[in-house]
């Protein structure tokens, strides 16, 4: 059987494969092993209704706006409320501010209900510990395994409540406004909030930090969320930016842990650009711990030339933003994140958080005076090629004799000034390969070579 729990929670078609039984039974079952790990933390939480039940594990619930995520934040708050642990629902929010929010109420564990930057017919639940960390393989594989336990339910007083929380976004907001030390005057950004969980809270953190602020895409009635904007189609943030002569335009998606930017010539900044700015950014302060920026094997080359002329250390990670927050808390390091827009700043946020983002971004803005085109200009990226080749066995053929040989082979070739990443897919029996050049064209040829020598060992 499957496991249950993929890179990032649990997502699937709402109401065909994450239904509300489902979603009910998941809600139970971590519960019953947040309730079994829990320190305390619950009893002294600061949060709506303290005197109504101040000894029962906590859980703070959040969504964004997609329609499906009525129907599962009903069910999660019973399967919660069915084991005896209170629910702080905080409404429609980012994914970061649930995060916030399970440390700030001093909350058990956190839910959060998203499919992220996927389709609106999609949703998932992910599940965040005390003081809003991601889970584990263990805790996840725990909470999988208690689904099919048969649970002790309360009754009579030792029901759960469920409780609204208005004050969540609020906190979130005076959390975020603490996060930068300049002040953003002057600046015009437009943002694209995806008709996601950012639409309200978004604009308004950037017009506190004092940005002139244009929004699109932020009117989300349930079924629009991600539709042909966000982080995933920046077409129209980019010629919004040129339309309004902004200085730059910021690109959130469904729940707003990740973001990318646009400078005021157009151009897409993308995260490899972001963690650069902001690596020298704390570099310049003394807040980048050892000097070192952690990044996954996915990005692009220029970043680790640019870093290393700028004295910074890269750390590179498996694919996906768990990995890089496993290695920033292991090292202790502060900052880290992925091509895709996921940064995370562990003096200010425990995951990804798409708001401070772009607050981050605007902040060196301001404080050296300069356009985002010159600051992304540190990273000169390299021509990169990428070709899926489906075989039988992915793991064989990755590991096969003839394939590392010819990876050694084409590494020898291009020297210094490129790289090859072979890895299998995640999802699929493909096997990906990867190569960077200073050209385009030695990049194409020398990953078809790499795909010829794959496809011929997979055959």
């Amino acid at each position: 059987m499957a496991r249950l729990f993929g890179t990032d929670g649990v997502r699937g078609l709402a109401n065909a494969e994450l239904t509300p039984e489902l979603a009910l039974r998941l809600a139970s079952a971590a519960a019953v092993v947040f309730s079994d790990i829990s320190t305390g933390a619950g009893s002294e939480a600061s949060g709506p209704d303290d005197s109504v039940a101040t000894r029962r594990p906590r859980a703070v619930v959040g969504r964004d706006p997609r329609a499906s995520g009525e129907m599962l934040e009903a069910a999660v708050c019973a399967g919660l409320a069915a084991t005896g642990v209170d629910a702080i629902r905080v409404g429609t929010v980012p994914t970061p501010a649930v995060a916030f929010l399970t440390a700030d109420y001093r909350a058990d564990f956190g839910v959060m209900i998203s499919a992220s930057h996927n389709p609106m017919p999609d949703n998932g639940i992910k599940f965040f510990s005390a003081g809003g960390h991601k889970l584990d393989d263990e805790i996840e594989d725990r909470i999988e395994a208690a689904m099919d336990d048969d649970f002790v339910r309360p009754i009579g007083a030792a029901v759960g409540r469920v409780l609204d929380a208005p004050d969540a976004g609020d906190r979130y907001r005076r959390h975020l406004a603490q996060a930068i030390d300049e002040r953003l005057d002057g600046l015009t950004v437009v943002v694209d909030c995806a008709h996601g969980a950012a639409s309200q809270l978004a604009p308004l953190a950037y017009a506190d930090a004092g940005a002139n602020v244009i929004t699109i895409h932020a009117d989300p009635d349930g079924l629009n969320i991600n539709a042909d904007c966000g982080s995933t189609h920046m077409d129209k943030l980019q010629a919004a930016v040129l339309e309004h002569g902004a200085d730059l335009g910021l690109a959130h998606d469904g729940d707003a842990d990740r973001c990318l930017a646009v400078d005021s010539t157009g151009q897409i900044v993308d995260g490899d650009a972001i963690m650069a700015i902001l690596a020298t950014s704390l570099a310049d302060k003394g807040r980048l711990h050892e000097n070192v920026l952690v990044a996954t094997v996915m990005s692009n080359l220029g970043l680790h030339i640019a870093m290393r002329e700028a004295g910074i250390t890269v750390r590179t990670t498996a694919v996906g933003d768990r990995y890089v927050v496993e290695e920033l808390r292991r090292g202790g390091y502060s900052l880290g994140g992925e091509q895709s827009g996921h940064i995370v700043v562990p003096g200010s946020g425990t995951t990804g958080d798409g708001i401070l983002t772009g607050l981050m971004i605007m902040a060196r803005m301001a404080a050296t005076s300069s356009r985002l085109a010159d600051l992304a200009g540190i990273v000169t990226v390299l021509p990169q090629e990428l070709i899926n080749v489906r075989v039988a066995d992915k793991h064989a053929v990755a590991e096969s004799q003839t394939v590392k040989q010819a990876v050694v082979d084409a590494e020898a070739e291009l020297g210094d000034s490129g790289r090859v990443l072979l890895r299998p897919s995640g999802t699929e029996q493909l096997v990906r390969v990867m190569v960077e050049a200073g050209t385009a064209e030695q990049a194409g040829a020398v990953a078809r070579g790499l795909a010829d020598v794959v496809a011929a060992a997979g055959a």
